[in-house]
């Protein structure tokens, strides 16, 4: 019997005591099984290891990785990437949350429209306040359509390893998922799937909650790692945060100018 999992979820953990049990669960309950979790604890200072440790006891699909020091978000997600086995692989951050039927839409829909990389819709959750905004997806995004927004949620993003091969994503503290997807979209475009699959936790304390280190880390990311010229980086970076403020302060016009998609939510029967 073949017992070589299709997906592999890369969950990277980092003092996540209080949310990764949560963050399991959700793909436990996923409505397909032919799952593999890689979660790769970056040194956590807190509960956060003993329980993956009790999690993958009581789960064969469950590994748990261990990074030799606190590396940040990025090379986690690299290290569970290395030990992937599936030809797809899904990321998961260790405050989020799946919908149970999200491995099988997304997956579905891959295979159905020859998808190499797809993202979906998502609700953003203030964990602050309880506020809950629902965040549409465009069905088509190019390259240069990703260099003026970042529509895709890492926590909703699958790509396909029999067409890209397990691509890792670039050494930045900030925006290394950002600049993986532009990577990626240099090789084949992205299909967005405009159904609510997942539950972004927006926490006070997450890497990228605050909104001005934010943009100084977009920004450079687009200088340094891109290596775009200053009037090419002002340009996308303009765009970058016009449509953003658009999207935060003025839904309406965001709609109509295209900046702000719709969101279908998805039955749990």
């Amino acid at each position: 019997m073949n017992n070589t999992p299709t997906i592999s979820v890369v969950i990277p953990v980092w003092n996540a005591e209080a949310v990764i049990a949560e963050a399991v669960a959700s793909v436990q309950a996923q409505t397909r099984g032919d799952w593999e979790i890689l979660a790769v604890d970056d040194r956590s200072t807190d509960q956060s290891r003993a329980i993956l440790a009790r999690l993958a006891a009581s789960d064969p699909r469950i590994r748990v990785l261990q990074n030799t020091g606190t590396k940040g978000p990025g090379p986690a997600r690299n290290l569970g990437i290395s030990a992937a086995q599936g030809r797809f692989v899904a990321f998961l951050d260790a405050d989020d949350l799946w919908h149970p039927k999200k491995l099988a839409r997304q997956i579905a829909f891959m295979e159905s429209g020859g998808h190499r990389l797809s993202f979906t819709a998502y609700i953003r959750r203030n964990m602050a306040t309880g506020v809950e905004t629902e965040i549409g997806v465009p069905v088509h995004v190019q390259r240069k359509d990703l260099l003026l927004t970042n529509w895709i949620a890492c926590s909703s993003a699958i790509y396909d390893v029999d067409f890209f091969g397990f691509q890792q994503m670039p050494e930045l503290r900030r925006r290394q998922d950002f600049a993986f997807w532009l990577g990626l979209l240099g090789e084949a475009d992205a299909a967005g799937l405009d159904e609510i699959l997942m539950i972004y936790r927006q926490q006070a304390s997450s890497v990228s909650s605050n909104k001005g280190a934010a943009a100084a880390s977009t920004w450079a990311m687009y200088r340094d790692h891109l290596g775009l010229s200053f009037p090419e980086a002002a340009w996308v970076f303009g765009n970058y945060a016009l449509r953003g403020l658009l999207r935060h302060r003025a839904p309406a016009l965001a709609r109509r100018l295209g900046w702000l998609h719709p969101a279908r939510r998805v039955a749990n029967d």
